[in-house]
């Protein structure tokens, strides 16, 4: 089942015994620390692990060409590429040669010693894209992170901390069954063994 944005906030509320709410603008303090509260949480939940169902890649559009500083040595010519407007995380970079392994993040942009750049990133996604792992990990960070300020419990707020890692935790193992291990193909140990 899809949820948008105030029913996760509205559950996560539940969780924590305080009134649901049903939009942002409701004069209540509910629906205020859940709207000064959601995006921050949901974007570094997101940001903070490489997730598949948000993962994404695209040919970066070039902005100018850089300085040459920080993405290479002076030698190197560097671009200035746009960031898509649904990105987070960075997770590679690569261009016809291969991966880009000297690059420099900058306001909604990337320095790169290279005349073309493919990004592979997690993006912001609609909430209704969510998988249902994600939101249950998202409604225990919420609740745990709308505790402190709605019912000054700090050892509430602790429970519900770790209580949103172990689901984060469950998150995870569902994200990285969601397709196949990549296999290591050289190393050099098993070719030892003969």
């Amino acid at each position: 089942m899809a949820l948008s944005d105030v029913a996760l906030c509205a559950r996560a509320l539940v969780m924590i015994g305080a009134a649901p709410i049903s939009s942002f603008e409701e004069d209540v303090a509910e629906a205020e620390i859940a709207r000064m509260l959601y995006a921050s949480v949901r974007d570094g939940l997101l940001a903070g692990y490489p997730w598949r169902f948000a993962g994404r890649g695209c040919w970066l559009s070039r902005l100018a060409d850089g300085d040459g500083a920080g993405a290479g040595s002076t030698k190197d010519r560097s671009s200035l590429f746009a960031l898509p407007r649904d990105f987070i995380r960075l997770l590679s970079l690569e261009n016809e040669g291969g991966k880009i392994a000297r690059f420099e993040l900058r306001d909604q942009a990337v320095l790169v010693a290279s005349d073309s750049a493919y990004l592979s990133y997690v993006a912001r996604l609609p909430e209704g894209s969510f998988p249902a792992w994600f939101d249950m990990a998202l409604m225990a960070r919420l609740a745990a992170e709308f505790c402190l300020p709605l019912t000054e419990s700090s050892t509430r707020a602790e429970y519900l901390f770790k209580r949103a890692e172990d689901q984060l935790r469950e998150a995870r193992l569902a994200d990285a069954q969601q397709s196949t291990p990549h296999a290591i193909d050289d190393f050099s140990l098993i070719s030892a063994r003969g």
